[in-house]
């Protein structure tokens, strides 16, 4: 297939950028129907072909006739119905013919770059140059007209060696025939001689002003050159290339837009200024040589060369320097004995001989201040503040790939030395980076340039708990580091809408899709603490301070670390449903509610607890006893909830749970994401699955909120909220019952038998969540005071219970020895084992042995879950 076909197969948007390239001097229309013709001629052509200035000139004028022939033949063998091709062949032929009859090249060299841009395009067709920006048709432009130039200046320079040579054999003749005049004793002879002699010199100054005129002119064409070199060496390191390094900053953060085909298009533009600067300076380097071997005095006349030299030396040395980049950078939150990688590449690598010698790149990482210090100087720095295993490499060049480079695939840092802290530095606060520096030959070895270049900050730890304020670090430095800055400054305050949408860049990347509208507001709400009015002005500044260093409001955690840790648990556990918006996610509690209560019964949505690092809640519609729309939120779930079992699971568990908000039924929502039934491993058992259920109050409409009442319940070591936090929750709750003695466990599971074998009681939940319980006086088989009674905290109001109960009068009865029994030690923790109790009873107790390892907590609002095994998936 031919190119010209292929390239019909990019998207439409890639055709009209290749549209733009050709421009209005070539018509797509010529490079449609001479597409294999062209191809044939061109595709192997050189761009540029050194010392073969002549050659390349009549290519070119060949080329340039036989096109114009081939135009008007394919026009006469167009169908006659194609009339319009017809006159547009026609009519380029004649526009080629009186606009590059004189500069044949110029459309030789546009089309040979024309077809190097199309296979561009088809390599990366998503990620090639928007060459529609009028800045890059600049550089194109630039390059042409400076490649023209060099070969202008080529041919004056050798036309001028000729010149010299011709004025040289002049000059001896003059000498030659003045001392044949002196020896001549005729007259006539003499005066004849004279005459000739006075033609011959005036023949040699209009020689002489003709050879200054034209090296005069060479002299304007190295200036020319050498300025316009600087124009468009300013705008390709300083504009193409600066932007791509700061988009490495941008893709730290999780940005897109960094592209090989954007590099590889810098790197030819790079070359192509490497090859005109160094041309450039040999033709400079032999005027210079012509005019001291000739021996020409010109006293006045200025001389340029000298100072031209210097000119496009410092060209070529500011193109070498910038151009040694690190391509694919090392991790910026780097952790001490682990292997890490990186890759270096120098983009005139294929250029003056330097992959010839395979230049050794040697890498170190060094401090802040030592960071400074290298770009103060300008001179990479043999200090190091660390080891590195496995710092060395050579560059070397790959020919498919046509790149120098090296990658460092198994690098370690294995010591670091830090700076002392001050004030309320912490270790996650300090920035390092690594330092890659070589030094090279150029040309045949007579100039040595030492290059190096910064990676960008990274934050060193050494243990895993020190990821988020790392990270925290290296987020707002990737966001707000300018370009010039001195290593690593970063502004103390920022606008709010710049962070905003780093921190959405960031989670997109990392979890799949960005956030909500509604969605970054509320973090900002939360980051401000406070409610804000949408959108908020850009003139919204937020501290470095507010955003990692301060706690929010009655929590032990900052803004950054809540949504590092609800952009953590996303991306390791709910990455799909948050990928298909079935999360809300960022929401408040109260909107939450708000949006719920319009919403039939069994309606819920997910969002992230406010109390809870990396928790996420699920709020439902239930009924209250009075059948009004009650809404409940689940006691939140982390990633160690996750890794018994899945959301998806979870809510599929939940019979509770009807509809995803606003009204999608949620087997159509997260059926694609629960797990397979459990095989079984070996037919002589049933297998079992464990499942979640709801511990919760029942009512009218509801009997229980347990999804599987009949399951006998197993329950499990879940991750639970710290009983002191203060997120509102609801029911009852697992809890653990900690800092206990082997013995004190013991003794406190003997108590809860001795307990459990002389009492049971029927609980109801009450108004305020509590539970109080009037007992009978003395352990004996028949109360003397009848049946207890429930009673309601603070309202005075008692009320019988239908089932008679024998407990002690007391807890302080209670917890009283007894002849016959071992006393409660409040040493061992007995209101801890009470509330067990309580429950334990309110679950039903049925005479079976209690597990001691059971976990619950008495919390004021969230149903708590725990999970059941369910043998043979009932």
């Amino acid at each position: 297939m031919s190119l010209w076909a292929r390239v019909n197969q990019l998207p439409p948007q890639v055709l009209e950028q290749i549209r733009y390239i050709y421009g209005n001097s070539f018509p797509i229309e010529v490079r449609h129907y001479l597409a294999e013709w062209i191809e044939d001629r061109l595709l192997n052509a050189p761009a540029y072909q050194h010392d073969q200035d002549a050659a390349y000139e009549q290519e070119a004028a060949t080329f340039l006739n036989q096109l114009i022939n081939e135009l008007e033949r394919t026009a006469i063998n167009l169908p006659e119905d194609n009339v319009t091709g017809r006159i547009r062949l026609n009519e380029s032929a004649r526009n080629f013919r009186q606009l590059f009859s004189h500069n044949p090249s110029q459309l030789y060299s546009h089309l040979i770059n024309c077809l190097q841009r199309e296979r561009q395009c088809i390599a990366y067709p998503n990620e090639c140059v928007n060459v529609q920006d009028p800045e890059i048709a600049e550089v194109i432009n630039g390059l042409q007209e400076l490649q023209m130039l060099v070969r202008v200046s080529e041919n004056d320079n050798r036309n001028l060696v000729k010149d010299y040579e011709h004025l040289q054999l002049e000059i001896h003749e003059i000498t030659k025939n003045k001392a044949l005049l002196e020896n001549l004793d005729n007259a006539t002879l003499r005066e004849h001689a004279r005459t000739t002699l006075a033609q011959q010199e005036r023949q040699v100054n209009e020689m002489v002003n003709l050879i200054t005129g034209k090296r005069l002119q060479l002299v304007e064409n190295f200036r020319k050159t050498i300025q316009l070199t600087s124009q468009v060496q300013e705008k390709v390191l300083h504009k193409y290339l600066t932007n791509w390094k700061i988009n490495q900053g941008f893709a730290g953060n999780g940005a897109s837009g960094m592209s090989a085909s954007n590099l590889d298009t810098i790197q030819a533009w790079c070359e192509s200024l490497a090859e005109i600067i160094w041309n450039t300076k040999d033709q400079i380097r032999l005027a210079m040589k012509n005019k001291q071997k000739l021996n020409i005095e010109e006293p006045n006349l200025p001389d340029f060369l000298p100072q031209s030299l210097v000119e496009v030396t410092n060209l070529l040395k500011a193109l070498i320097t910038t151009t040694f980049i690190i391509e694919k950078q090392p991790p910026q939150v780097m952790k001490t004995n682990t292997r890490f990688a990186a890759t270096v590449r120098l983009l005139i690598g294929n250029t003056l001989n330097i992959r010839m010698s395979n230049p050794l790149v040697r890498v170190s990482i060094i401090s802040e201040a030592q960071a400074q210090a290298t770009q103060q100087s300008n001179k990479a720095s043999e200090q190091s503040c660390g080891e590195i295993m496995n710092n060395t490499g050579n560059l070397e060049y790959n020919e498919t790939t046509k790149q120098l480079s090296v990658s460092f695939r198994n690098m370690q840092l294995k010591k670091i030395k830090r700076a002392e802290k001050k004030g309320t530095e912490s270790v996650m606060d300090e920035k390092f980076a690594l330092l890659f520096q070589s030094s090279f030959a150029v040309g045949h070895g007579d100039l040595v340039f030492s290059v190096w270049t910064i990676s960008l900050p990274v934050v060193v730890i050494v243990h895993g708990n020190q990821e988020p304020q790392s990270w925290a670090t290296i987020t707002w430095d990737n966001a707000f580091a300018d370009i010039n800055r001195v290593p690593f400054h970063v502004p103390d305050k920022v606008s709010w809408n710049l962070l905003a949408e780093a921190l959405n860049t960031k989670y997109r990347a990392s979890t799949g899709r960005s956030m909500t509208q509604e969605n970054m507001h509320f973090l900002c709400e939360k980051a401000f603490r406070a409610n804000l009015q949408f959108p908020v002005s850009d003139d919204l500044t937020i501290t470095w301070s507010q955003f990692c260093k301060e706690p929010l409001p009655d929590r032990t955690f900052t803004f950054w670390e809540w949504f590092y840790a609800a952009m953590k648990v996303t991306r390791e556990h709910l990455r799909g449903p948050w990928n298909d918006g079935s999360i809300v996610g960022f929401i408040h509690k109260t909107k939450a509610e708000d949006y719920l209560l319009k919403c039939p019964r069994g309606t819920f949505l997910l969002r992230f607890s406010d109390s809870e690092l990396g928790g996420i809640t699920i709020a439902w519609v239930n009924e209250s006893n009075d059948g009004q729309p009650q809404i409940l939120h689940i006691q939140p779930f982390t990633a160690k909830d996750f890794a018994t079992r899945s959301l998806s699971d979870r809510i599929r568990d939940f019979e509770d749970l009807y509809y995803l908000y606003p009204n999608k039924p949620k087997n159509e929502a997260f059926d694609r994401y629960t797990s397979p039934p459990v095989p079984s491993r070996n037919r002589n058992y049933i297998p079992s699955e464990v499942r979640a259920v709801l511990m919760g109050p029942s009512n009218n409409n509801n009997s229980s909120l347990n999804s599987y009442p009949n399951t006998p319940n197993s329950y499990n070591h879940l991750q639970s909220p710290d009983a002191s936090r203060d997120t509102p929750t609801s029911g009852i709750t697992d809890i653990t019952i900690r800092d206990r003695s082997e013995s004190q466990q013991s003794l406190a599971c003997g108590e809860f038998r001795h307990a459990m074998s002389v009492a049971s009681s029927s609980m109801v939940y009450s108004p305020d969540n509590a539970y109080t319980y009037v007992h009978s006086p003395a352990y004996s088989d028949v109360s003397p005071q009848g049946p207890p009674v429930r009673e309601f905290p603070g309202s005075g109001v008692a009320s019988p219970v239908q089932q008679q109960q024998q407990l002690p009068a007391s807890v302080e009865q209670l917890n009283a020895p007894t002849a016959t029994e071992t006393p409660l030690s409040r040493a061992s923790g007995n209101e801890a084992v009470i509330q067990e109790l309580v429950q334990y009873m309110l679950d039903g107790y049925d005479g079976s042995p209690i597990d001691c390892d059971m976990e619950r907590e008495l919390n004021n609002n969230c149903p708590a879950t725990s999970t059941t095994t369910v043998v043979n998936g009932h």
